[in-house]
């Protein structure tokens, strides 16, 4: 999943974004609305974790923007209010959820993958490709009954390419939906994440690779 936080307060910018990737997500991090909207343009975001109160660009200007896109985010709305008719006017703009400052960390996560459940959308929870299940929930995958010890970017990557059904990912695609911005593009990542995976998998063959084209589940998986 990839998501963005919208914060002017780097403190509780980053703080945030190293909760969330130590729940496997990929993180980006903007300071203002306008820089928010730009990375939004760029990258078709899950979740956004906005906070209304924004320096350049409103947060309620923002979300409508958001919510314009053809591929709109999820918005989780986030404001030192707590005034009733400051949070209906943060779902009026198009929020899906909202949540008053200070927060509770765990609260936080936990609306943010309940948002991210909502992408696609109605990917179901346990995804299955031959004997292999994942259970996006729980991050638990097994092989023929079978547990993996998968880390965060395999587990990643091998939710992408089962939610592929069958197309072809490049390794710019993996980067973009398993990583974040701070990924170099030229790093050899997915190549040593899928190799590890492969491993882990064991056989039959799950993975194939395409020279120059990219990584799918194989057909006869």
């Amino acid at each position: 999943m990839r998501v963005l936080i919208v914060e002017d307060e780097g403190d509780v910018a980053a703080a945030v974004a190293r909760g969330l990737r130590r729940e496997g997500l990929a993180v980006d991090v903007a300071g203002d609305g306008r820089e928010a909207l730009v990375k939004a343009g760029l990258v078709s975001y899950d979740v956004v974790v906005l906070d209304r109160d924004l320096p350049e660009v409103h947060g309620d200007e923002v979300c409508r923007r958001l919510g314009a896109l053809d591929s709109p985010p999820t918005v989780l709305m986030l404001t030192a209010a707590s005034d009733v008719g400051d949070r209906v006017a943060g779902l009026a703009v198009g929020a899906d959820d909202y949540l008053g400052k200070p927060f509770a960390f765990a609260e936080l996560v936990a609306r943010v993958l309940a948002l991210g459940r909502r992408v696609g959308r109605q990917r179901p929870p346990v995804l299955a490709v031959a004997d292999v299940e994942l259970d996006t929930a729980t991050h638990h995958a097994r092989r023929g009954g079978r547990e993996l010890a998968l880390t965060v970017k395999e587990f990643g990557v091998l939710e992408a390419l089962i939610a592929a059904n069958g197309c072809v990912l490049s390794a710019e695609e993996l980067l973009t939906r398993v990583w974040d911005e701070n990924a170099d593009p030229f790093t050899a990542a997915v190549r040593i994440t899928i190799s590890s995976l492969r491993r882990k998998l064991g056989g039959p063959p799950l993975i194939e690779t395409l020279p120059g084209v990219g990584y799918r589940i194989g057909q006869s998986a």
